[in-house]
Formats: C-alpha cells, sequence, structure tokens
C-alpha cells in the first residue's frame, strides 16, 4: 500500500511540474492593456432621434444623437451632461420627464413631431415613442433630454 501511494506523489509531482513547465498548469499575467477592465456601471447608451409627422408614415429622421451616461455623460447630445441628470432624476423613464422652470407657451399648431429612444437604461433594454403636437411642445416636455 505504501509503494501505490508514493507511486502516486511520485506521478502527480511530475504531472505537475510537467504542466507547470509547459505552462498549461500555471496562470500568467496577461500583458499590461491587453484585457479590458469590466465597468462597476451597468451600461447607459442610447440613441435619440427626432422625426416630423406622428411616427407612423415612415418618414425620415430629422436629426439623431447618441447619449452615453455611465461612466461619465458623453456622446453627440449637446448637453449630455443636463440630459444624463434628467433622465437620472426618473430613473431612466422617458413617460415621467417633464420640463420644469418657465412654462412655455405653445401655439396649436398641428405639425407634430415624433422622439424616439432606443439603447440600453442601467443595463436594460428601453424602446420610447412619443408624438408632440409641435416642436414647442417637444421642447416643453423636457428639459434637456430631446432638446438638440
Amino acid at each position: 500500500m505504501r509503494k501505490i501511494a508514493a507511486v502516486s506523489a511520485v506521478t502527480v509531482a511530475l504531472l505537475a511540474n510537467g504542466l507547470v513547465g509547459t505552462g498549461l498548469g500555471s496562470a500568467t499575467a496577461a500583458p499590461a492593456g491587453a484585457m479590458k477592465p469590466m465597468s462597476l456601471y451597468p451600461p447607459s447608451a442610447l440613441v435619440i432621434s427626432v422625426e416630423p409627422g406622428t411616427g407612423d408614415q415612415g418618414a425620415s429622421v430629422q436629426r439623431a444623437v447618441t447619449l452615453t451616461c455611465t461612466p461619465t455623460p458623453s456622446g453627440s447630445h449637446p448637453a449630455p451632461a443636463a440630459a444624463c441628470a434628467e433622465l437620472r432624476g426618473v430613473q431612466g423613464n422617458f413617460s415621467a420627464l417633464v420640463a420644469s422652470g418657465t412654462p412655455r407657451l405653445c401655439t396649436k399648431i398641428w405639425q407634430p413631431v415624433t422622439v424616439r429612444a432606443d439603447g440600453v437604461w442601467n443595463g436594460k433594454r428601453v424602446s420610447y415613442v412619443q408624438t408632440y403636437a409641435n416642436s414647442c411642445m417637444k421642447a416643453a416636455g423636457s428639459e434637456a433630454v430631446f432638446n438638440f
């Protein structure tokens, strides 16, 4: 029995040495910059667009911007920090967006515009579509998110 245990111990030692020698049994450090660090934040990246009409006619997009909120506000949106702060205030619920501050006086002219927001907010897929009666009403719908 001792002979079997001694042979097993020698076999394990030789296998471990062989694996370490070939690099299969050892962990090697990756070169600097080879691995991308994982983010501590869930992703929040959106494409926000404005198109004329009610959104069901297949109209082409007038304007579109990108908005990334984590880890820092960025994108082609003209005011990414303000837009991200506004979205954080409503936990990414586009339906809850309301412009604060001075109320806008808008005409009742029917020139509908449709806004769309598609992407990811705090790691969850979002898709939002809202039609406003005109551009003034769209601007009154939020302070920064849809104002570009």
